[in-house]
């Protein structure tokens, strides 16, 4: 018996991290009280990324916008894993874009917490595009509320 025969074959890190499009489709989906509680959770964390990122890729420019990317990225892919829809990484988005909509508008004071800079701008174009790429990935229903669709 040859040596390469013993050795399981090679993953690449996307796919030992992640796990396969069959692995992850094949996943069991949670109960739909568990989906309920993780779509309000989700919406939450999408609010508090929002926030959050919106502070820090003000501080740190520009290693901020990366960070509040991934933040905001993980956010996303995590609300799409954790249930299995494409509503669970639309959650985070929505909560996200509500958030940005209220940053974005100018205090009475004239305080601004996103300005028009390459930042700022960074910041609502790439969160943008992550969401929706998040939220358009393969899942484990076929309809977009996630009613789950008949078994495969």
């Amino acid at each position: 018996m040859s040596k390469t025969a013993d050795r399981p074959p090679h993953r690449s890190i996307p796919a030992t991290v992640l796990g396969t499009r069959d692995e992850r489709l094949a996943e069991p989906q949670p109960p739909r009280a568990a989906r309920i509680a993780a779509y309000v959770l989700f919406f939450l964390l999408g609010i508090a990324v929002s926030v959050c990122g919106s502070f820090v890729q003000a501080l740190w420019p520009p290693v901020g916008v990366l960070l509040a990317l991934a933040a905001s990225c993980a956010t996303f892919y995590g609300g799409l894993r954790v249930t299995g829809t494409r509503l669970g990484a639309g959650m985070p988005v929505a909560g996200w874009f509500l958030a940005m909509l209220l940053l974005i508008v100018p205090r009475p004071e004239g305080d601004n917490v996103l300005w028009s800079n390459a930042t700022s701008l960074a910041w609502l174009f790439g969160g943008s595009v992550l969401g929706v790429i998040c939220a358009t990935l393969p899942t484990r229903t076929s309809w977009f509320p996630g009613v789950p669709g008949p078994p495969r």
